[in-house]
């Protein structure tokens, strides 16, 4: 009966023990994906912003800069998608609209970002693009990988249509979460006036016919969450100015923008509660399953061992007739 039970225990100690790679490096990147219907918005101030003033052409400051980020996903596109990449892709339809104080629209530019829903690399396809004129993405934008590790990434500018390295800046403590803090600067560098500008008939086109030219900076911050990927946190330092030609008269350049952009408080705990959640079922598959299925493999197999051992012990036996003590008699 011992010997049927070591044998089960060691069954399921080699079967505990072999699930638990199986479950880190096979089931898991397997299993983790960013979903094709994934929704979700974030709100980002600028407050004692300096604006442009499109009416007069002149630099104010203002209270407050809001900008609004949505990503849908389009789920028709990722499967059409799917079907020629091989891969599981999923593409999210973004928008970034700014508002002013008063509520009015300072610009809008859409973009659509086409990615591998497991690795978050880019996938080149018809569509890709970045309000409204092609491109094509080299590196990360708006989630890093499952398992951010502590290194630079290439990080996808969308403003200058260029890739940069973001650096990996250190290991902190953000409301509870570790997380790793990542900073990108993209220096000073002339970029597409937007097709959508705040003034009504006013044109990229008419823009660029007078000799007027759009630059930009910005300091990019993020704090990532490392098992998910997703930044429970982010902030740009951002600036951006119109430079010569006719539209701005005798002056070489104005201010168009300059602000120091936040996430705004309820977005800011919003994130960092689903984040949380999210990231126990990573742990669940990288860490504590795998983990615990192997110390359970070891306890099994021990337990296994020591009822093989208990089996083979010898008993003691009954001494025979010719080795019984004479009696002596009175």
């Amino acid at each position: 009966m011992r010997r049927k039970a070591g044998l089960v225990l060691l069954a399921l100690a080699v079967f505990f023990a072999a699930l638990s790679p199986l479950l880190r490096w096979y089931a898991f990147p397997r299993l983790a994906k960013v979903p094709a219907n994934q929704y979700q918005d974030m709100v980002l101030e600028a407050k004692d912003a300096t604006l442009l003033d499109y009416g007069t052409m002149k630099a104010k400051k203002v209270s407050k800069v809001t900008i609004v980020q949505t990503l849908k996903g389009d789920v028709e596109a990722s499967e059409r998608i799917e079907e020629s990449a091989g891969r599981d892709v999923v593409v999210w339809d973004g928008l970034s609209y700014v508002v002013g104080p008063d509520g009015k629209m300072v610009s809008r530019i859409p973009e659509r970002y086409i990615f591998d829903a497991h690795t978050q690399e880019p996938v080149h396809a018809t569509g890709e693009m970045v309000d409204g004129d092609p491109v094509r993405r080299q590196g990360i934008e708006f989630k890093w990988p499952f398992l951010t590790e502590k290194r630079d990434y290439e990080y996808f500018d969308a403003q200058a249509r260029v890739t940069a390295p973001i650096t990996y800046k250190g290991t902190q403590d953000f409301r509870g979460l570790e997380v790793y803090y990542f900073e990108q600067t993209i220096p000073w560098t002339e970029v597409k006036i937007p097709k959508t500008l705040p003034v009504e008939g006013l044109t990229p086109e008419a823009v660029e016919q007078t000799g007027t030219t759009r630059w930009y900076t910005t300091v990019r911050k993020f704090w990532v969450e490392p098992l998910t990927g997703a930044p429970v946190y982010g902030e740009e330092i951002h600036k951006e100015e119109l430079r010569g030609g006719t539209l701005l008269g005798d002056r070489d350049k104005v201010t168009a923008f300059a602000g120091h952009v936040k996430m705004r408080e309820d977005y800011i705990t919003h994130t960092v509660d689903l984040v949380t959640s999210q990231r126990l079922l990573i742990a669940l598959l990288t860490s504590y399953l795998p983990w615990g299925f192997l110390t359970l493999g070891v306890l099994l197999l021990a337990l296994a061992l020591y009822l093989e051992a208990r089996g083979r012990r010898p008993t003691g036996t009954a001494p025979s007739a010719s080795e019984e003590v004479p009696s002596v008699s009175a």
